[in-house]
């Protein structure tokens, strides 16, 4: 088993309440799916800034991602399958995954 880390990019929440509430209810039930898969289910992201090798803090970044989720699963390709019914693609947005790994 190891961690994958799901980032989004882009996207966009509904402005009606309504849709809000069921988007909310998708993500819900997603995690709820997913079980012991959900190592952490993550945030969305909003400021971003960039520290260069020199120590320079810049406005510099990938401001389109807007938010993660951490896996586990046996593979990459169980955590795309695990991704794909992710309710962040109904919104637009799209998924990168990466596998994490313990170097300590």
């Amino acid at each position: 088993m190891s961690d994958f880390v799901l980032l989004y990019q882009g996207g966009s929440m509904p402005e009606s309440e309504e849709a809000q509430k069921q988007v909310m209810e998708a993500w819900g039930a997603w995690f709820t799916g997913l079980g012991s898969a959900v190592k952490d289910p993550g945030n969305p992201m909003a400021a971003v800034k960039s520290i260069a090798a020199d120590g320079a803090v810049s406005d510099a970044g990938d401001a389109s991602i807007s938010g993660y989720t951490v896996l586990t699963a046996d593979s990459i390709d169980h955590a795309l399958a695990l991704a794909k019914g992710c309710p962040v693609l109904q919104g637009g947005a799209s998924i990168t995954v990466y596998e994490a790994f313990d170097v300590m």
